[in-house]
């Protein structure tokens, strides 16, 4: 892992989403993190993996809606 660990704030710039939804994902367990004491931490090159499953799957959604 070549870059720092991300915090809340930096997912949340990342995906153009609130502090509170990274964290509530997080919790769930539908976004990778690491628990480092107390604190969240993300890996950055996750968290992209992580959007760019995302993109696929709106992508996905995307052809099925238009063709039915």
């Amino acid at each position: 892992m070549n870059e720092q660990l991300w915090d809340a704030n930096d997912v949340a710039n990342f995906l153009k989403v609130s502090r509170s939804w990274v964290y509530q994902k997080a919790e769930a367990g539908l976004l990778p993190h690491l628990k480092v004491g107390g604190l969240l931490r993300f890996d950055p090159e996750e968290i992209r993996a992580y959007a760019r499953s995302l993109m696929r799957e709106l992508s996905r959604v995307a052809r099925i809606t238009s063709n039915g």
